[in-house]
């Protein structure tokens, strides 16, 4: 009897010490006409497809519309299994509710979460999620537009055993920001980058990444969530929010958390016509990174930028001002390690580029690049 009395409440304990835990998250983005579907959103289901990183029997999805400036609809939403390209599982489809119902409106400027997901998510997974749109989504919808993944259209509400063949296609995410698992003491580590940390020259569905090469090497025990933005800048200018203006959306508020890598700062360079200028401030933000992920007991490490001669964004200047800001990062006495991304890919014979063997475009690598950083990112996260 008090073996069976201990069980409970050691089940209890654990039950209480349990928190939300991201398995995969996307930053957040406001959508150009561009990176929008042919059609309108609504009326219509699109069903998209992440790899997460951890497992977990309870789930919840977080939903962004926080760069849209009208409402959106969603009559349903249902996660499942993927087979290959739309198909899944159907046997696994599960819907999503909010509040007990099926159907939600997410108010311009506005994220929500959905109820808990009793779902057998299993590691390293590739998962579904299906949203079907009511009447009313915003003309620039919230996106995430980097998602190198395929994402399915077609008209009218889904359900799982629909076909997507004849749909539209587009890669991109539209308005799924995380997706959460319930959990206790499993570490999770989130990535603020740019494109080379999105994944830029990385092959469409294949999710290689170097993130997610540090996921599997971590063998889906540590969450690993990929916020890189691609052409992303971190004081000013570039593609979306620079990260000193999106850092607390996309770092500070993502659920459990404990340990941070800062890889970015190579579009402020490539960029520059006052790389002085430019280097001060990249050195100024990084500090304020650090300060405030200290401030929430976070690790932090820093990764070096790596080479581009042979890229537009070369110049002799511009590789002094990258060399130094390197400089600064290697001598960093604030961080719990450094990531010398530099010095893994940088070519021996000619230290200012690329490997040869990793290049995509001599500033992106390719997937051969992104497995080495990610396996080599992965010996520094516990």
């Amino acid at each position: 009897m008090k073996h069976i009395l201990s069980l409970i409440l050691m089940a209890f304990a654990i039950q209480a010490h349990a928190q939300w835990i991201g398995t995969w998250a996307a930053a957040a983005e406001f959508t150009g006409p561009g990176d929008m579907p042919a059609s309108s959103l609504s009326n219509r289901s699109l069903r998209e497809v992440i790899h997460v990183s951890i497992g977990g029997s309870e789930l919840r999805l977080k939903i962004s519309n926080e760069f849209s400036k009208e409402p959106v609809d969603i009559r349903s939403m249902y996660i499942a299994d993927v087979l290959e390209g739309w198909e899944i599982q159907t046997k696994t489809a599960k819907y999503v509710t909010f509040n007990g119902k099926r159907n939600v409106t997410v108010e311009p400027g506005k994220a929500l979460y959905s109820d808990v997901i009793k779902y057998p998510l299993k590691p390293l997974q590739r998962l579904t999620v299906t949203i079907n749109y009511g009447e009313t989504t915003p003309v620039n919808a919230t996106s995430h537009r980097g998602s190198r993944t395929t994402s399915y259209i077609i008209p009218g509400v889904s359900k799982p055993k629909a076909s997507f063949a004849e749909g539209e296609k587009v890669d991109h995410w539209y308005n799924i920001a995380a997706l959460e698992v319930k959990g206790s003491d499993i570490p999770c580590v989130a990535v603020l980058g740019n494109s080379i940390t999105d994944g830029r020259g990385s092959t469409t569905n294949r999710q290689n990444r170097w993130p997610d090469f540090m996921a599997e090497a971590l063998g889906g025990t540590v969450g690993v969530l990929n916020l890189g933005i691609g052409g992303n800048c971190v004081v000013q200018g570039g593609l979306s929010e620079p990260a000193v203006k999106r850092f607390n959306r996309d770092i500070m508020e993502q659920n459990g958390v404990n340990t941070l890598i800062i890889f970015q700062g190579v579009n402020d360079i490539g960029g520059s016509r006052h790389v002085e200028q430019t280097t001060h401030q990249l050195i100024a933000a990084y500090e304020n990174f650090i300060k405030q992920a200290r401030a929430k007991d976070m690790k932090v490490y820093l990764a070096t930028i790596t080479p581009f001669k042979g890229n537009g964004y070369f110049s002799y200047f511009h590789e002094a001002a990258r060399q130094a800001v390197n400089e600064w990062i290697r001598q960093c006495k604030q961080v719990d390690g450094i990531i010398d991304f530099d010095e893994l890919v940088r070519d021996s014979a000619d230290p200012m580029k690329i490997k040869e063997i990793y290049s995509d475009d001599w500033l992106h690598l390719n997937p051969a690049g992104y497995e080495a950083m990610g396996k080599y990112a992965a010996t520094f996260i516990q």
